[in-house]
């Protein structure tokens, strides 16, 4: 990578990566964020969480630029970020929006039939109120009202076995299903990931601008993994809950030292700016 003058687009994971896994802190990564702000690097929160969050917390963080929500659900891009509009979009919520999915009623139903099989080993947002989803979460109130505003997916607390996770995961799978372990949760939703989201975007933006450009892709989880595999450069960012998601690719594969958002600064000092 070194030397290339090729462009770079940056697609992160929010929560254990960016964002501290226990304190949802980016601070670490802040002086980071800021100089990839100032070479105009883009920087796409690639996330499970919702729309509602998203619109909040890249401002907290400083990110104005497109974001994918629900594990690859939809890309919103804001309005001039592309000179043109971005082919196979529709403006909704003040921004141009791309979805590779259909809405989460179909899955609640499907979720409803498991429960005859598997109805005290899990639990799901739609089934909680909001103090629950605090709970499970650790986010104060205004924050877990936001992560249940879900559009596309449900996410499912397992409380059973992982053995019977896996059976559980493979009912959901013959019922059409698509399941993402994340961090904390099963997401529960149709044939979409955070690779396939990162793989249009991409080729939007060399179409628009008309060059090459390369994509840096950082996480931590298995629902990672589809969105690391594409990339032209995957970071594994370091857990202290499990295992760096494993990967089949081998070239351009680097895993931090440190985790979280210290690992993300680690990672893009080492791989962007000090080139």
């Amino acid at each position: 990578m070194k030397g290339t003058q090729l462009k770079t687009v940056i697609f992160t994971d929010m929560d254990g990566t960016l964002l501290d896994h226990e304190t949802y802190s980016f601070e670490p990564a802040r002086p980071t964020l800021e100089e990839l702000a100032a070479a105009k690097i883009p920087v796409i929160p690639t996330t499970s969480k919702t729309f509602a969050e998203l619109i909040d917390l890249r401002t907290t963080i400083g990110l104005n630029g497109p974001f994918i929500i629900e594990n690859g659900a939809a890309i919103y891009i804001p309005h001039g970020f592309f000179e043109q509009k971005p082919s196979g979009t529709t403006w909704q919520d003040g921004f141009w929006c791309k979805t590779f999915i259909s809405n989460k009623g179909y899955w609640l139903k499907q979720l409803d039939i498991v429960k005859l099989e598997f109805g005290s080993e899990f639990n799901h947002f739609s089934n909680m109120d909001i103090s629950e989803i605090q709970k499970v979460t650790g986010l104060d109130e205004i924050s877990a009202a936001k992560a249940a505003q879900r559009q596309f997916g449900e996410p499912v607390l397992w409380l059973g076995s992982d053995e019977r996770k896996q059976a559980f995961i493979h009912a959901m799978t013959e019922r059409g299903a698509n399941p993402l372990e994340g961090g904390r949760f099963i997401h529960i939703s149709g044939e979409c990931n955070k690779g396939t989201a990162l793989t249009w975007f991409m080729e939007e933006y060399q179409r628009q601008l008309a060059e090459a450009a390369q994509a840096i892709a950082l996480g931590d989880g298995k629902n990672d993994i589809a969105m690391l595999e594409v990339a032209d450069i995957a970071v594994r960012i370091r857990s202290t809950h499990h295992q760096p998601p494993p990967l089949d690719k081998e070239d351009n594969v680097y895993t931090s030292t440190l985790t979280g958002p210290e690992g993300w600064r680690e990672m893009l000092n080492q791989l962007v700016l000090e080139i």
